[in-house]
């Protein structure tokens, strides 16, 4: 799906992708499968959490139960990121700024990843921004540098209605900005704040995002 974008801003004249597709029908098949592949997964999920709740298994059976799950909730937030960017790509995604306190938006980025593994530094404001956009590519930026970074913290820096993730190594930037395509979160992260308006960019030792500011509705 993002090398798909990527090749229609490297042509912009062309609509067509390799194969004869069109990237509006690329995107709402990228939107079909992540809504019938729901399904399945559900039951999967369903059946988990069930026997949780209603068997006891000794170790290591209770493990391989636990991975389930916890396997089934990471799939169920890949296909939440890939439902959005195909959303997004297909003219689908209506933005819904909200006047919101960028403070506390990181701070509910750190809890959602982690309060031990995301530091929250500087000021915030109150801006009117799209929180659900703006709160997925943060969390993928940071979960994205702790994971490829090798870092046992990251912090995340509010400067009024922007946010900067920190330390970004040169070899981590590219993955951050989805030039190398090594994770999923981030480049999604990157490329919805960009499509809506806003920024990614590498600054020094850091990856700063200025989220598009509108009127709240």
């Amino acid at each position: 799906m993002l090398r798909a974008v990527r090749i229609e801003r490297e042509h912009p004249a062309s609509t067509t992708l390799p194969g004869g597709l069109s990237l509006a029908s690329f995107a709402r098949l990228v939107s079909l499968a992540t809504h019938d592949l729901r399904t399945p997964l559900a039951t999967v999920r369903g059946f988990a959490k069930t026997l949780e709740r209603t068997a006891s298994f000794e170790p290591p059976q209770d493990r391989y139960l636990e991975l389930i799950d916890a396997a089934s909730l990471e799939l169920s937030q890949l296909l939440d990121l890939l439902g959005l960017v195909a959303r997004v790509e297909s003219g689908r995604y209506e933005t819904a700024p909200v006047e919101t306190e960028t403070e506390e938006l990181a701070q509910a980025v750190a809890a959602e990843v982690g309060d031990d593994r995301v530091a929250v530094r500087g000021s915030g404001t109150t801006a009117s921004l799209d929180t659900t956009i703006t709160r997925t590519a943060l969390a993928g930026l940071v979960r994205c540098a702790l994971r490829h970074g090798g870092l046992d913290q990251v912090e995340l820096h509010v400067d009024g209605p922007r946010f900067a993730v920190a330390p970004v190594s040169e070899e981590l930037a590219p993955i951050m900005l989805g030039d190398e395509a090594k994770d999923l979160g981030a480049a999604v992260g990157t490329h919805v704040i960009r499509a809506l308006g806003g920024s990614v960019e590498a600054a020094g030792a850091t990856v700063v995002v200025a989220p598009a500011l509108g009127s709240p509705t």
